[in-house]
């Protein structure tokens, strides 16, 4: 039996019982159930960085207001669906104050995390056009986008956009749009799971060929103001979040609250549309919708079916915070930097143990430390690894899901990871390279 941090037999059988043709090819939940079961198996604690879940208390401005809503009762009274208008107007100072972009309340709508929002974005943007297929991913991505194309049946096409920094990505985003076949381009930046983050110019390339080309972005903000070399955390104040919004009107922004926030299990998050696409006018949505209206077929016609509208309390919650952040009163950046502070410690573990990062650069400047950071180890492929460092009891998902084309890497998640737990690393990771070192 071979001498691995946790007992190697124990891991082999649960890998075998849990029926997972390849372990590489698991999803994130996936992972995350094996893990589980190897830990109640070995009664051993995992360094665990498969899951992209908050690992801060909830900000607790959006608790005591979310109370207080319950207390008034409205857990007894059907939200409208297109928000309340408390949260819809903080949402509109918030994209002004941290992005100096001006949208209005309208268009600023409450979803049920932004999972909901880009469900609701690929069922109705990708119907405005009957001779248009769907959404362009720049990868890597959000492996749960593609699965939500796949279950409404519709098509998209993706390319690994770290090849095409500056101004590459011109002529192969290009490529794609003049088929005249792309409704909408789909990023998340900072990038889950690399962390690179797009520079102004290439948000303008991006926008630019969105206005050519007449089709809508949908622009992932996750991880808000999470790129922590510069300071996005002062209300109408530059620098601001980076955006295509700057470069087109043909967008839509998810804001989610659950990182930024860490207010992830009340499921609530922001869609926000620019006036432009809110009250644009596509014919071919009759297919579908009672509204040639975007924003009447997206409200009426999508989100009506999705839920009917958003969790009632939470709203309140989120509109707290918001306002709070907009009156100056709440650095919400300051509480994440944790986030970027552990994974610069965390890298150079791996780093000091014969690992490398696979995502290291933005252009010419090295990588941000933030809430991921991606890994390798010579000479083996990102499923090999994630398989083999189970026995060595630290979990990540590989780049293989996310659309990636470097086979060979891993994606760590730094939130779940205690500082308690860095000895720990440290002990399994010495002990990876010394028994796989050439």
């Amino acid at each position: 039996m071979k001498d691995t941090p946790i007992n190697y037999e124990l891991v082999k059988e649960t890998i075998r019982k849990s029926g997972l043709p390849s372990v590489g090819d698991a999803s994130i939940r996936e992972i995350k159930k094996l893990i589980d079961q190897i830990e109640k198996a070995t009664g051993e604690r995992f360094v665990r960085m498969e899951m992209g879940i908050p690992g801060l208390p909830p900000t607790q401005i959006g608790v005591e207001a979310q109370k207080a809503a319950l207390d008034k009762g409205v857990a007894a009274i059907y939200p409208d669906i297109f928000g309340i208008a408390p949260l819809k107007e903080e949402i509109s100072k918030f994209v002004k104050n941290f992005m100096d972009i001006s949208v209005s309340p309208e268009g600023c709508l409450p979803t049920v995390g932004s999972m909901q929002g880009s469900f609701a974005a690929f069922m109705t943007l990708n119907r405005m056009h009957a001779d248009r297929e769907g959404t362009l991913f720049l990868d890597p991505g959000f492996p749960v986008h593609k699965q939500q194309l796949r279950v409404m049946g519709q098509g998209w096409e993706s390319f690994d956009v770290y090849n095409y920094r500056g101004d590459k990505l011109h002529d192969k985003l290009e490529s794609y749009l003049k088929t005249g076949k792309i409704c909408s381009i789909l990023y998340s930046n900072p990038n889950n799971p690399s962390w690179i983050c797009f520079t102004d110019k290439e948000l303008q390339i991006i926008g630019e060929l969105a206005n050519k080309y007449n089709v809508i972005i949908i622009e992932d903000l996750a991880y808000f103001g999470m790129d922590f070399r510069k300071d996005y955390s002062k209300p109408g104040v530059p620098p601001y979040q980076p955006t295509v919004a700057k470069y087109t009107e043909n967008f839509v922004l998810l804001i989610s609250s659950s990182k930024a926030f860490s207010y992830a299990g009340e499921r609530i998050g922001m869609m926000v549309l620019s006036n432009k696409l809110f009250n644009t006018t596509a014919p071919d949505l009759l297919r579908y919708y009672k509204s040639t209206n975007v924003g009447y077929a997206l409200i009426f016609g999508t989100l009506y079916s999705l839920s009917s509208g958003t969790n009632h309390s939470a709203q309140y919650a989120l509109a707290a915070i918001l306002k709070a952040a907009n009156n100056g009163e709440l650095d919400f950046v300051s509480v994440v930097k944790e986030y970027g502070e552990k994974a610069k410690i965390m890298k150079k573990l791996f780093t000091d143990n014969g690992f490398y990062i696979v995502y290291d650069k933005d252009e010419d400047n090295d990588i941000a430390d933030g809430f991921y950071f991606t890994f390798a180890y010579p000479a083996m492929s990102g499923a090999e690894l994630l398989e083999e460092m189970l026995y060595y009891g630290i979990s990540a998902i590989t780049l293989d899901i996310t659309g990636s084309e470097r086979h060979e890497g891993i994606r760590a998640c730094v939130s779940l990871v205690n500082r308690n737990q860095f000895g720990d690393l440290e002990h399994r990771l010495k002990k990876f390279n010394a028994d796989h070192k050439s």
